[in-house]
Parts: structure tokens; sequence; C-alpha cells
């Protein structure tokens, strides 16, 4: 054979003699069996580092160089690996001393001693029953693998968590002129830091619906019969990084907009719209526009809510947005590549 063979699903024969390989691998295809002869010295090892399912061997190729070859290959195994060796052996051969031989050589690998001959359907059987061994091994391998990824994603986002709260919470503080003020702009952070971290999750994975997380952010300052703020602009899938940060600074907009802007009058109201170029690469811009509220005043020192905007913004874009203090009502403009969105940052370790 010349393809190479599929991890663990195939079966590597051992059979100097070739009738006896021929036999062999015959009686396996018959079943479906994938199969592949192989040879003392470099070709063993090559072939052994395929990673067979089962390793067929007949007493004739039981000798110093192969018994030691196969042994190193079992030394360098997995914890979860356990090999089975299914061994021909003569009917006059001695059986108890070649098993504690192999044993000793082998103390990792599952061994079955056959003696020929050997009707084709049993050793069929014996070797499918093992292939499905080793692929219950995969499979935990498989398990313990994605446990450790998950493990490590987990922990990768408790910290992302944990560095966000303990800087919304330093800014906010710094912010801040009275405990009660404190309370409420922290609170009110978490909890649209909470909302879309509910909204990434329930996604499913590590992309969401940009509609979706605008949707979430905005949802608490409209109304059933009033809407103060309005979106329009086509639904992407962005990442969740790119989630989380479009959504806390929309919410820090939004914060200083009830404070001092539309939202702070019955009339105001604001427009959220976002668009992608038809340019290659394309890209996106997002406008942030209020009005009907009170005329807008340059501010004498810029609060926590405009430095996140525009360190985050800058951050995710590669451009820092346009803040502009309309008297008629205030602006945001951010521009940026649209690969940005949808690309994940490496993250600290």
């Amino acid at each position: 054979m010349n393809e190479t063979p599929s991890e663990l699903d195939w079966v590597l024969i051992l059979a100097p003699f070739r009738k006896d390989a021929d036999y062999i691998a015959a009686s396996l295809q018959e079943q479906n069996v994938e199969v592949r002869h192989g040879q003392a010295g470099e070709d063993l090892a090559e072939n052994l580092a395929l990673l067979p399912g089962v390793i067929l061997i007949t007493h004739e190729a039981l000798s110093p160089p192969v018994v030691a070859t196969i042994g190193y290959h079992l030394a360098g195994q997995p914890d979860w690996s356990e090999v089975p060796i299914v061994v021909l052996l003569e009917r006059a051969a001695p059986v108890a001393q070649i098993r504690t031989r192999l044993q000793s050589a082998w103390p990792s690998a599952r061994l079955l001693f056959y003696t020929r001959p050997i009707a084709r359907l049993e050793l069929a059987n014996s070797i499918q029953t093992n292939l499905l061994v080793r692929l219950r091994q995969k499979q935990v391998r498989d398990a313990i693998e994605r446990e450790v990824e998950l493990r490590l994603e987990l922990n990768h986002r408790i910290k992302n968590i944990l560095a966000s709260v303990t800087s919304i919470f330093q800014m906010t503080r710094r912010g801040a002129s009275t405990v009660d003020e404190l309370a409420a702009d922290f609170t009110g952070r978490l909890r649209a830091l909470s909302d879309v971290h509910t909204a990434v999750f329930e996604a499913g994975g590590d992309e969401i619906s940009l509609l979706s997380v605008i949707a979430v952010t905005v949802a608490p300052y409209n109304g059933e019969s009033l809407t103060r703020i309005n979106i329009a602009g086509p639904d992407l899938l962005v990442g969740r990084i790119a989630a989380t940060t479009i959504a806390l600074c929309l919410h820090e907009l939004t914060t200083n907009a009830i404070k001092y802007g539309a939202l702070s009058q019955g009339d105001g109201s604001i427009n959220i719209a976002w668009s992608v170029s038809e340019k290659d690469p394309p890209m996106f811009s997002m406008n942030w526009i209020e009005s009907g509220g009170p005329k807008v005043v340059q501010p004498t020192r810029q609060g926590y809510g405009t430095k996140y905007v525009r360190s985050a913004l800058a951050s995710l874009l590669g451009a820092a947005p346009t803040i502009t203090f309309d008297r008629n009502g205030f602006r945001c403009h951010a521009a940026g590549p649209l690969a940005r969105l949808v690309r994940q940052p490496a993250e600290a370790v």
C-alpha cells in the first residue's frame, strides 16, 4: 500500500515470509480491514510512526531488532494508549517463554497470543475487536485534549474578565464624586459586560451577530411605546472580543447621553448606524449621533467614558474614533478594516 493509512484505524503486519503475509492480509481485507506490510529496519520505525491501530506479528518476525524497535515505539506512547499486539506462534513454540520475554520488552502493550493455524474468521474478529478498542482509546484521547483546551480557554476568559472588571472599577472610581454615583455607574457597567457575555455565550461560539449585540446593549433604554435609541445596519458576524468592545463602548456613550446629552431630556434621541464599504479590503464604519438634547458644551476635562471609547475603539479598529462635541448633538464616528472585527487578537498567557 502506498497510501498513508488513517490514525489507529489499520493493521501493521510483520511477517517475513511472503506467503504468511499475503494470507493474513487477504483474511483481513475480506473483512474490510486496512493493512500495511512492515519490515525490519527504518521501514518498521516509519510505519510505527504512522500509528497503527493493531500490530500483528508472526513468530518468525520476533527478532531482537524488531522487538527493540517496537519497544522503543511503545515507550513513547501517551498514558491513554495501549497498543494491541497480536502474536501468531507456531504450535511447537515455547509460548510461556515468549510471553515472558515480550511482556518484559513491551510492558505497556495489550498482548494477544494465537497458535497457528488459525481460522480466518477468528483472526479477523480478534483484529476488529482490538481496532474497536483503539477507537475507544482515541475517543478518550480526544476528550482529554478537548478538556485541556476548554480549561485553557476558560482560564484565559476568566483572566480577561477580571482584568476588565478591575479596569472598569478603577476608572469609574476616578470619575465618581460620591459613593452612590460610584455604585450606580459601576453596577451599570458590570451589567453591560454581563449582558454581552451572556449574548456571546448563547450564540454558541466565538462569533456573534453584531445586530444582536447592539440590540441587547440598547434594549434597557427603549420602552414599548417609545424608542429613544434607533439602530440601523447590516447584520454581521463579529468575534466575541469585538462584540464585547463595541457593547461596552455603546454603554459608555449611552451613560454619557443620560447624564449630559440627548437622553437627559424627554425629546432627545440617538441614532446608531453602521455600514461596510464595497472596497477591497472592506471597511467598517459606525456612527453615533445624538439629537434633541441640550446644547452641547466642550468639557473641560476628558472623563472615563471618553477615554475608554477612544482607547478601546482605537485598539479594535486600528484608528482612534472621531469624537465631536457638536452644538446640536454629541457625535462619534469610528472606522477600520472589517477584518479586525472578525479576527481574534492573541490573548496574554
